[in-house]
């Protein structure tokens, strides 16, 4: 059998989305990540705030002894993982920092964005999130948006996007689109969650969904049993048999933080989706408890690549699940 240890070393290994981090690398390399598309601001940040996480992350990159290094093209992923380095794709998950300039995309392409999520769960200038219970989908702006995405190479997210935008967007794209941290509502029925069509169409476009491990998008309501890593291997499984194993990935939505009880995103909560509140309340509101206890750090991940290989996978379709399918995809987008 197939060492998973050797397995993860060899490969490429990718994190979608992890929704915070304070440059803590630990728990990272305890688990053999590579590199993580790593959301830069608040999911309600304004232009100002967006600016200033930017360049700190670049001023993280850029220190004598850093242990990351900036990706801005594929190459910079072997690169880093090369060099010893951790990879950090600059993301965010709300586009509310370009107000309604989309010159501010120039901008922001430049200092080393790469992914954008077009909205957090609530309308924002361009469109709509999964929460909202009228859905317009893309305004005029947002498809302007779109437009200049695809031209810059800026990967377009739409893990927390209604799915009318959602499906606005892929009309629209020539590029493909990513839900960098998103699982199947077929299995457990949240808006957070994609329907089938919305899973097969962002496979259709070429694009990936990233599979993750947080709490609430896994439970099936059961107060008495929290979800485990059998329970996202049951989601991973099922995107595959939707999407196809070239379209899935996984978005851990895990912070990447020394001190979680301080990370900035936890006392700024500034709209928490409800949905969290009956979780935590069955097993904790703390940052770990939000997700199985088995997969609750980066540190841990690898015992999923362990269920993976005892459920008879493929050391290739893993390899592909762990960052080749999103390097590839993010390579299209980039033009790299």
């Amino acid at each position: 059998m197939t060492d998973a240890p050797a397995l993860q070393r060899r490969a490429l290994v990718l994190d979608g989305l992890s929704y915070y981090s304070d440059g803590y690398t630990r728990d990272l390399r305890d688990g053999g990540i590579d590199a993580l598309n790593v959301t830069t601001c608040h999911f309600e940040a304004d232009y100002r705030e967006a600016c200033d996480n930017a360049a700190l992350w670049l001023a993280r990159t850029r220190a004598e002894d850093s242990e990351w290094r900036l990706v801005e093209r594929v190459r910079d992923l072997s690169d880093a993982k090369d060099a010893g380095k951790i990879g950090i794709i600059m993301g965010w998950q709300n586009m509310r920092p370009v107000e309604d300039d989309l010159d501010r995309l120039y901008l922001f392409h430049k200092i080393g964005l790469r992914i954008m999520q077009i909205t957090y769960n609530y309308r924002n200038l361009l469109g709509d999130g999964c929460l909202e219970t009228e859905p317009s989908g893309l305004s005029v702006l947002g498809r302007d948006a779109v437009r200049l995405m695809n031209e810059l190479g800026i990967a377009i997210d739409l893990s927390h996007v209604s799915e009318r935008t959602s499906f606005d967007v892929i009309e629209l794209s020539d590029k493909p689109v990513l839900a960098t941290h998103a699982n199947a509502r077929a299995l457990v029925d949240l808006p957070r969650n994609k329907s089938d069509d919305m899973i097969r169409a962002i496979a259709d476009t070429g694009g990936v969904i990233g599979a993750s491990v947080y709490g609430p998008m896994l439970w099936d309501g059961d107060t008495s049993r929290r979800p485990t890593i059998d329970d996202f291997v049951r989601q991973l499984e099922y995107l595959v048999e939707v999407a196809g194993i070239d379209h899935v990935g996984f978005g851990t939505d895990l912070p990447a933080a020394g001190d979680l009880a301080k990370t900035a995103f936890v006392a700024a909560n500034r709209r928490l989706w409800s949905g969290i509140s009956s979780y935590g309340d069955a097993f904790g509101h703390d940052i770990p408890a939000r997700y199985p206890a088995d997969a609750n750090s980066h540190a841990k991940l690898p015992a999923v690549t362990e269920a993976l290989l005892a459920r008879g996978w493929r050391d290739s379709d893993i390899a592909a699940y762990l960052g080749g399918n999103f390097a590839r995809v993010l390579g299209e987008i980039w033009r790299d």
